[in-house]
């Protein structure tokens, strides 16, 4: 290899910076290859001076950094650009003008870091000859094929945080505190901080809800006199035969957003059961911040294998931790079935037996 590319896409996550100076390092260290930086995710091939060179020196101090020095975009799909032609959205695959790009670089490979769009896009870029290897990043923790993802300890870790300190307050004023966490689809950060935070009830978009048994759980704990309670939400859970709540709906312009689920549990638990409550939205917080010790080696890890695994020439790979070993997988087997939180799992059966309720009585 003398020349490969890296670029992060969708949502940003703790340790991004933390592969990208991986992958830099390696490349030069120990294949003297170049290494060029993709800015805002895939649309940088598309934009002037969207491709940098990336040097020890760019990439001097950036290891305990969130964010992303390269930035990111997670509505930047080559397959399926919106542009406006004659005042109207259009939809477009600019596909080409991408590959034209990696070409006119003289890419010997590209590394992309994301999600499940991102590496979705990686995928469909390699079935049409780009030399692509995928690093799975999502605090969400649902990319399958890896037992974690970098992004997601940091973002536990705060909302576990977020649930000691709301702990402390709810106790002194004997109220109900209710934590909205993210996950859309997958529960794992309410499930494992609402654990380690001693949440009281956890609510996940895997195990549907009844307001009724939510407000029982609250009911039973003040017969006990335990008169506060903590409610940890997944802002994608949602009550059995209900849907999920949005506080933007989509359209041509805006994405559709989650939000406002816990604010409806608030609401019932205090009419149900007369505890006053309040609600919480961690919402970006759980993105930001600087990486904990373990997104850094995970992440670091991560960047180095995949130049690893391009020098082998195991394009369409991503690679994934699994037994603690750092491994490559196709980007079909990894693509094929999202993760969720796995329902009859000991993660769960633990939560239930130290009394927690998952709002399905």
């Amino acid at each position: 290899m003398k020349r490969i590319g890296v670029l992060t896409g969708g949502g940003d996550a703790p340790g991004l910076n933390a592969v990208i100076r991986a992958v830099v390092k390696t490349a030069i260290n120990d294949y003297g290859c170049e290494v060029m930086g993709c800015r805002d995710g895939y649309d940088g091939f598309l934009k002037p001076k969207g491709i940098v060179p990336l040097t020890h020196n760019v990439v001097r101090g950036i290891l305990p950094r969130g964010g992303t020095i390269l930035g990111t975009a997670n509505r930047g799909n080559p397959f399926a650009q919106k542009i406006m032609v004659d005042g109207k959205e259009t939809v477009v695959d600019v596909s080409h003008e991408i590959m034209r790009a990696i070409d006119a670089q003289k890419l010997d490979a590209l590394i992309v870091i994301g999600g499940d769009g991102t590496l979705r896009i990686g995928m469909e870029l390699h079935q049409k000859g780009v030399p692509v290897v995928g690093v799975p990043k999502t605090i969400d923790n649902d990319i399958g094929g890896t037992d974690v993802t970098f992004g997601f300890d940091t973002a536990l870790t705060t909302a576990t945080e977020a649930l000691d300190k709301l702990h402390t307050t709810a106790e002194s004023h004997h109220r109900v505190m209710v934590l909205e966490l993210m996950g859309r689809d997958a529960g794992f950060i309410c499930l494992h901080s609402g654990v380690a935070g001693g949440a009281d009830v956890i609510l996940i978009p895997e195990i549907p809800f009844k307001y009724e048994c939510v407000a029982e759980k609250i009911r039973q704990r003040q017969a006990r006199g335990s008169h506060f309670s903590i409610l940890a939400v997944s802002e994608g859970a949602k009550p059995l035969d209900g849907d999920q709540v949005f506080w933007r709906q989509g359209n041509e312009v805006y994405v559709p957003r989650l939000g406002g689920i816990a604010q409806k549990v608030g609401d019932y638990v205090e009419k149900a059961t007369g505890s006053e409550t309040r609600v919480t939205v961690l919402g970006h917080l759980q993105r930001g911040g600087s990486p904990t010790a373990f997104d850094r080696w995970l992440a670091t890890r991560y960047g180095s294998a995949a130049v690893r695994v391009a020098a082998e020439g195991a394009f369409g790979h991503m690679v994934a931790l699994q037994y603690s070993k750092v491994v490559h997988i196709p980007f079909e087997e990894a693509l094929a079935v999202p993760k969720r939180v796995d329902v009859h799992g000991d993660g769960v059966q633990t939560a239930r037996s130290l009394g927690i309720s998952f709002g399905d009585c």
